[in-house]
């Protein structure tokens, strides 16, 4: 079991150098009695991270809300493990991700790269763009944000806590491809969107975590620039 504390009540809990190299970046939310997990990663270590969130949250029931913020495997695989584990946690994605993670579809899930097998799930919270909605997890105020590009209904999450403006930012590096409704304009725009943020720290869906704010400008604006000319 392995975790890290980002600041109060924010934790990473998976992902390479934390349950295993094919899981996405995992985080865990604590706004004092409540709880939320921010993605699930493929499932294949999903023993290793339930051990790091019973030293974190030792009451089960206190996970409230399980976050995916886009179909792909590496997000949602591990989802029926943390359903049973949480049987009292609700479900969040975004509607345009609803025939990926409800309907399994392994072309949009992408779990043929992985070689994983996945059986859809019912969502209990969908959300829908716009307007913007927020989710209140204890003292923490969640809000989402709609960021297509990588997906039709990829998710970011903003949180201003601790004195910082942290944000999630699921695969803003990519990858690209057709077949899932990749789109490099509204990539482009979702992007410029997140800039906006002016966030202190980034916790992206495989690279980690990334600060101070100048660190999250750079890598965002980077990724811009690398695929200027692309699509």
């Amino acid at each position: 079991m392995k975790y890290e504390q980002i600041c109060a009540g924010v934790y990473q809990i998976g992902g390479p150098g934390f349950s295993t190299s094919s899981d996405c970046c995992m985080y865990l939310l604590d706004g004092g009695g409540k709880r939320a997990i921010i993605d699930c990663g493929t499932g294949s270590a999903t023993k290793n991270v339930l051990a790091s969130i019973a030293k974190l949250a030792p009451d089960p029931g206190s996970i409230k809300y399980i976050v995916l913020t886009h179909g792909h495997i590496d997000h949602i695989g591990g989802i029926s493990g943390l359903m049973k584990a949480f049987p009292e946690a609700e479900t969040i994605a975004h509607r345009l991700e609803l025939p990926a993670i409800e309907g399994g579809d392994m072309r949009l899930t992408a779990a043929d790269w992985y070689g994983v097998k996945y059986s859809g799930i019912k969502v209990d919270i969908v959300i829908n763009d716009p307007p913007y909605e927020a989710l209140e997890i204890g003292e923490m105020k969640l809000h989402f944000i709609h960021t297509p590009g990588h997906t039709p209904g990829s998710l970011s999450l903003l949180l201003d806590w601790d004195g910082s403006r942290i944000l999630f930012g699921q695969d803003i590096h990519g990858p690209f491809n057709q077949h899932w409704g990749s789109n490099m304009q509204d990539w482009r725009h979702s992007m410029q969107m997140l800039l906006d943020t002016k966030a202190d720290i980034l916790c992206e869906g495989h690279f980690g975590v990334i600060k101070p704010s100048t660190a999250v400008y750079r890598f965002i604006d980077g990724y811009m620039r690398n695929f200027a000319y692309h699509g």
